[in-house]
């Protein structure tokens, strides 16, 4: 008998530690899953809330405590053998209950402002593009409108002889005002009008650089147009859209760049009172050091990451001149703007285009997909006819498409129900592979509202 008691024990004891882990494991995965079912459908919501016009409000789980009691017991019955009965049987039991706590708190305060009302900034843009999303979607959805410069002015400036590139990029006063283009010598020659008035009165205190700068961005400004992802603005909207598919179309042959700008600068010091080896222990580290003996001077000089470009060619082609035009164009750049630069000579050159595309908060996002369901549809628009071929012509007409229905649609699991309607992420037709990388976007740009995301000096070759 004590040897039977001391078997249903350990038994009863195993019993119990193999529901541990099977319990802990499942619960896991169903809060894991709990979660995500939430936050798609709070996403849908304020889609639906958008479309009305009411006020987006978000929740987050900040935490989840859960606290399991698992039992066992054991015991012994007389067994059912009739007159024998002198056998005993053994009687197993176990149990496990569970006590969830959650933690839910609202967006709001400043939370609200840095989440949803910020725009998005290009690192995180380049985040996700190392991730393979295609451009064309990305752009899309995160993309206000762009500024595109003028490619007859931009091509003026290339294509003057070298002397007269570089006196405007030394800040001669000209103005493109007219050109005239004739056949000399094997090569054509460009006459530009020159502007005698300086815009600048003498008590201004600009540096020469400063100047420089100044008037550049003033005649670059001059021959720049801005076109806006917005189905209502029919101009912009579908240049808008043919840029972003010219670029997806290069992205689809992998010749796609994007990466910061690097830039060298440099200072000069003079060597008096300074002790050399004091110097170069505090700043061999992070700065090259050389040292001219004739005019007793330390010349420091380091190289810094600007911002990013997306290109048709691998920028560490460019020299000198190229990086100082290119660093005039985007400079005072702005932490939610990216640049894009597509040359001839390369995948994409037939149509050479250069500009800076300006990004929106996730509040504009859900608003963009919100009008898009009623006010302001979107429609099908060619690609240009300079672009290369896409892709499997991938060119869906709508950035994320919906549903919205009174009944549940067969196919369809990502859903929320709002305004007495069902809205749902279309999965029943031939875009459902775009609509689900779509919704997995919005998704993931939501939990990149948590965070900053610091820049990265590391090369990518974007590719979907």
């Amino acid at each position: 008998m004590m040897m039977r008691a001391v078997f249903v024990a350990v038994v009863a004891i195993t019993l119990s530690g193999c529901l541990s882990p099977v319990a802990l494991n499942r619960a896991v995965e169903l809060y894991d899953q709990a979660t995500i079912r939430s936050e798609s459908r709070q996403l849908l919501v304020n889609i639906a809330r958008a479309q009305h016009h009411e006020p987006i409000h978000f929740t987050r789980v900040s935490s989840i405590a859960a606290t399991f009691n698992f039992s066992a017991n054991a015991g012994v019955t007389p067994a059912l053998t009739g007159e024998s009965g002198g056998l005993l049987a053994p009687v197993f039991g176990a149990g496990v209950s569970e006590n969830p706590t959650f933690s839910i708190d609202p967006i709001a305060g400043d939370e609200f402002t840095r989440r949803l009302l910020t725009p998005f900034s290009q690192h995180k843009l380049m985040l996700l593009l190392r991730q393979h999303y295609d451009i064309d979607l990305m752009l899309r959805m995160l993309a206000q409108e762009v500024h595109l410069d003028d490619s007859e002015s931009h091509h003026a400036i290339q294509n003057t002889s070298a002397t007269d590139r570089q006196g405007y990029q030394h800040g001669l006063h000209r103005n493109v005002k007219k050109v005239a283009a004739s056949e000399g010598q094997g090569k054509k020659e460009i006459k530009i009008d020159q502007v005698a008035t300086d815009p600048f009165p003498p008590d201004f205190q600009l540096t020469r650089e400063q100047k420089r700068r100044m008037r550049y961005r003033q005649h670059v400004h001059q021959h720049r147009a801005t076109y806006l992802n917005n189905p209502s603005d029919r101009a912009g909207y579908e240049m808008f859209r043919r840029i972003v598919l010219h670029l997806s179309a290069i992205q689809d042959q992998k010749k796609l760049y994007a990466e910061p700008l690097i830039y060298e600068r440099s200072w000069e010091i003079t060597d008096g009172g300074i002790s050399a080896e004091g110097l170069f222990q505090a700043i061999e580290k992070d700065f090259d050091v050389n040292y001219d003996r004739v005019k007793s001077i330390y010349t420091l000089s380091k190289q810094l990451p600007g911002p990013i470009l997306i290109t048709n060619y691998n920028p560490n082609i460019l020299c000198c001149e190229e990086r100082a035009e290119l660093d005039d164009l985007i400079n005072p750049w702005i932490e939610n703007d990216v640049a894009f630069d597509i040359r001839p000579g390369y995948p994409g050159g037939e149509w050479p285009i250069r500009g800076t595309f300006r990004l929106r908060s996730f509040h504009t996002i859900l608003n963009f997909l919100s009008h898009a369901l009623g006010e302001e549809r979107e429609y099908y628009v060619e690609k240009d006819a300079r672009t290369p071929p896409i892709l499997g012509n991938e060119n869906p007409v709508q950035t994320m498409g919906l549903i919205v229905a009174d009944k549940l649609p067969e196919g369809v699991n990502i859903y929320a129900q709002s305004h007495g309607k069902y809205y749902a992420v279309d999965t029943t037709g031939a875009d459902t592979h775009w609509n689900r990388n779509a919704f997995q976007l919005l998704y993931v740009l939501f939990r990149l509202t948590v965070t900053d995301t610091k820049p990265s000096g590391v090369p990518i070759t974007i590719s979907k």
